[in-house]
């Protein structure tokens, strides 16, 4: 399987203006998946409660955090997301030499929504995500669309420092990051630094002789089908990614990060039979008394789409206008044998923005006017967001709501270009 899609950024003071960390996440998936914005509260569960994830079944834990994810509407897990302590976490579709699995396990998306609601902080979401991967393995088709299964990459970040973590099977290595630029794209890019790794990972390499045992352990070299560990060297998007972020070193915020994830030249912002269907974007701040800041398209392309923010506090207003409708035990991902249909899965502002893209793809006059709008709207809220951040002035109950006035003013405008056509 060729590398088809995503990539994931992080960058860390010094490399930020305002000591922050800047997380960025372009979802790259078949070009007609809905992906939405859904927020689970903290919760609390009794002991020998189960858990339904995607496939299987798990144990849950006595308690979760709150979690806000951009999801393919038709799973449980979710392709990137924040909890309320500031972790964030974003995978990508990797290969190798181990094989994939084609029996039901965990999704590496079940994985980032687990480490979200069970962690405080990027290293402790590296040990939820590898235990749960030793216990209850990964695998599972990806897709419910096409059949298309693989092992996954993450990129973990916290307010303090970020984590990539890499997985072969059962087999993972980590790298710890702690200033700087990092990206990953659908390609190994751990080499010989190593922080942590599964116990039996080099012993397991040189069962199979990919490794003599006698060279320096390079993790990407051994288990990637790529024959030259020098990655960065390669072109594709992983070394677009890579250039990208380099450009902006020591001027990163969050609108630079948002940029990056527009660049179509680059092939960041994807086109074609797979595409960006959502985009996030965070703000971490080393000072705690800051609240972190998550911006969402939860619509396709985000050079035709708003990043809207949100903060947690207490009482969100509940994320209607960015939820799919669901269809219980009736929903095809759940029958035996799975997809055997698939219904429509748009929520309230995908069916809006998809109005809006043919009448920006009919009327190019119509559509610059409409995309200006679009982007005085983002630029309002990224100065509203700088207030808080600046000046500490966080209103608890605006921000409760911010997400979905966000969708609405957003909605809003797609609307009264609509109606004037």
């Amino acid at each position: 399987m060729e590398p088809t899609s995503c990539d994931t950024f992080v960058a860390l003071p010094p490399a930020t203006i305002g000591n922050r960390i800047i997380f960025g996440k372009n979802s790259d998936r078949v070009f007609d998946e809905v992906q939405e914005i859904v927020y689970f509260p903290a919760a609390f569960h009794g002991s020998g409660k189960k858990l339904e994830c995607t496939y299987i079944e798990i144990e849950q834990v006595t308690e979760t955090y709150a979690v806000i994810l951009s999801r393919p509407s038709w799973l449980w897990g979710a392709e990137m997301g924040a909890n309320e302590h500031g972790v964030c976490i974003g995978n990508e579709a990797v290969w190798g030499r181990e094989e994939v699995s084609d029996e039901e396990a965990l999704l590496g998306m079940d994985l980032v929504r687990l480490g979200l609601e069970r962690a405080d902080t990027a290293e402790k979401a590296v040990t939820t995500i590898v235990n749960l991967l030793e216990k209850y393995g990964q695998g599972g088709n990806c897709s419910e669309s096409m059949v298309f299964s693989y092992h996954n990459s993450f990129l973990i970040a916290d307010r303090h420092e970020a984590w990539i973590l890499e997985t072969a099977g059962q087999y993972w290595a980590a790298e710890k990051i702690e200033e700087g630029v990092r990206n990953i794209s659908n390609q190994l890019c751990i080499t010989t630094k190593i922080d942590r790794e599964h116990p039996k990972m080099r012993e397991y390499a040189k069962e199979k002789g990919w490794w003599d045992g006698q060279k320096e352990f390079d993790f990407t070299a051994v288990y990637s089908h790529l024959q030259n560990s020098c990655i960065t060297t390669l072109t594709g998007r992983y070394c677009e990614g890579s250039k990208l972020l380099n450009k902006y070193k020591g001027s990163m915020t969050s609108e630079k990060m948002m940029e990056i994830l527009r660049d179509k030249e680059s092939g960041i912002n994807m086109e074609g039979e797979f595409q960006t269907t959502s985009s996030m974007v965070s703000i971490l701040p080393t000072d705690p008394t800051l609240p972190c800041i998550h911006f969402f398209t939860g619509t396709p392309d985000p050079e035709r789409s708003v990043f809207k923010p949100f903060i947690f506090v207490p009482n969100i207003t509940e994320l209607l206008d960015t939820s799919s409708p669901t269809f219980g035990q009736e929903d095809p991902v759940k029958k035996k044998p799975r997809f055997q249909n698939k219904p429509d899965r748009r929520h309230p502002l995908y069916r809006k923005h998809e109005e809006a893209v043919e009448m920006i793809i009919s009327n190019k006059e119509r559509g610059r006017k409409m995309l200006e709008e679009m982007k005085i709207l983002e630029k309002e809220m990224l100065k509203e967001m700088e207030s808080v951040l600046q000046n500490k002035n966080l209103d608890v109950n605006r921000a409760a709501s911010l997400f979905s006035q966000y969708v609405n003013n957003e909605m809003k405008i797609y609307e009264s270009n609509i109606s004037s056509f």
